[in-house]
């Protein structure tokens, strides 16, 4: 047994005090006992709390930051614009190059407080789009950096069959993601296995990339053959995707799924960014979860989710750090409910009769995020995966605060620097703010990233 002393935790009956956490020799939580004594073989932090996970990463863009912010010379920049920065780069990277920057990445979530990642895994083949000897070898890339570093990992490979809704080829960067239906699954055959090997936490699912990219005889049959496993699709990121869809099926691209495949509780519907009112409900009603990554959404231009409405339709959210521009849990919280307050004029936009907003937000998105990666985690409760984390009460955006107030200082005032430890099914990967391995795993990342930037 492990053993953790948190003076303050939150567990399903609210905040209590001197709490003893211990965690069996498989990661799940075995016991969690308020009004403890410390024991003296336990570990003591100050306030511990359920970690979140991360429901959308494509880790290999955490080595695009700060490539594309200068203005091309076509004009306008949008999401399309910064599109083709994107396939460009990944033209370059190697298995190595793709191991090394999901490693850093993997390590950059734990120290920011996600204890779990679902990662969108779309760059399978070469560059050009021959395959490789092994059609797995990307995807035993991500496997072993997630085992390097001691993520929880739900791996989702992802299905990318057409450049468009009328069917033209993949073209440029998008070979590197091509498959038709029975390459797919083979591919999601070894990737699941590869996966599977990392740890017994490991989770596995898949994702059609969009209705752009998979016809709707194909989008049926993923959600046939894949029927007991997360899945996740890009939806209504962009008006111009949505204006695509509309015009050759005739409906909205979020109308249009909801009225032919059976959205439910297994559903990760990432951005849904621009919904109608009553596409909004509908969602909320599906018992899906909206997959919000509000610091890439608001990086590359899509617009702003309706947070207020969706949540007062009972709606389940998560957070992804989606490009991993900028990594944490708590900034995508303070994205989230920043932008519903700039559109609406408006303050605390996003909370609950007795709980605050930065409660609010942080129960709802550990909940949906769980429920994304199909992981059994999200509460400090006997049988749950030990997935938790621990803030530093002496860090300044939290001193002097109690209850809530603890996660309204962390989110709307503070960063990282207040995390101090972090466990993911029990494995103690981040210690006093830092990962275990965070010096050998910068390195490698350092040195690939030196050979990525000396290509461009």
């Amino acid at each position: 047994m492990k053993t953790v002393f948190a003076r303050r935790a939150l567990t399903p009956n609210g905040w209590e005090d001197n709490v003893l956490v211990e965690i069996d020799a498989s990661g799940r939580i075995a016991s969690v006992v308020p009004g403890s004594a410390i024991e003296p073989n336990a570990l003591a932090v100050d306030i511990l709390l359920p970690a979140q996970a991360n429901l959308h990463s494509h880790t290999f863009q955490r080595a695009m930051a700060g490539l594309s912010e200068a203005r091309s010379p076509a004009g306008r920049d949008s999401f399309w614009t910064w599109r083709e920065i994107m396939y460009r780069f990944l033209d370059i990277l190697e298995p190595e190059d793709i191991e090394a920057i999901a490693a850093f990445a993997f390590v950059e979530m734990l120290e920011s407080g996600y204890s779990s990642v679902a990662e969108f895994h779309y760059v399978h083949h070469q560059p050009g789009g021959q395959p490789y000897s092994n059609p797995g070898e990307l995807s035993e890339r991500i496997a072993a950096a997630a085992d390097a570093t001691g993520v929880g990992l739900t791996l989702l490979p992802v299905a990318y069959m057409r450049g468009g809704v009328d069917g033209r080829p993949l073209a440029g960067g998008q070979l590197r993601f091509g498959n038709d239906f029975d390459q797919f699954v083979n591919l999601a055959e070894t990737a699941e296995k590869a996966a599977r090997s990392v740890s017994a936490d490991v989770g596995f699912g898949v994702a059609p990339h969009s209705i752009r990219a998979v016809s709707e005889a194909d989008l049926q049959a993923l959600e046939q053959q894949f029927r007991a496993v997360p899945f996740h699709i890009h939806i209504a990121e962009q008006i111009p995707e949505i204006e695509e869809v509309q015009a050759a099926y005739g409906q909205r691209p979020m109308s249009w799924l909801l009225d032919h495949l059976p959205v439910d509780e297994r559903w990760c519907l990432i951005h849904s960014t621009h919904m109608t009112g009553e596409e909004t409900l509908r969602v909320a009603q599906t018992g899906a979860v909206a997959g919000l990554c509000p610091i890439t959404e608001a990086n590359l231009g899509d617009g702003i989710f309706d947070g207020v409405n969706y949540f007062g339709a009972g709606g389940r959210f998560g957070t992804g750090s989606d490009s991993n521009i900028r990594i944490s849990p708590s900034e995508e919280l303070r994205q989230l409910e920043y932008s519903q307050r700039l559109r609406d004029v408006s303050r605390v936009t996003l909370s609950v009769e007795g709980k605050s907003c930065g409660r609010t937000l942080y129960d709802t998105a550990l909940a949906g995020g769980a429920q994304a990666l199909g992981r059994d985690a999200g509460g400090l409760a006997p049988g749950k995966w030990a997935d938790m984390i621990a803030l530093d009460a002496e860090n300044p955006a939290l001193l002097g605060l109690c209850g809530d107030r603890l996660l309204d200082g962390w989110i709307f005032a503070g960063d990282r620097h207040a995390v101090s430890d972090v466990w993911s099914a029990g494995r103690h990967v981040v210690h006093e703010g830092s990962h275990r391995d965070r010096d050998a795993i910068f390195k490698a990342y350092r040195t690939r990233l030196a050979a990525i930037l000396a290509k461009l």
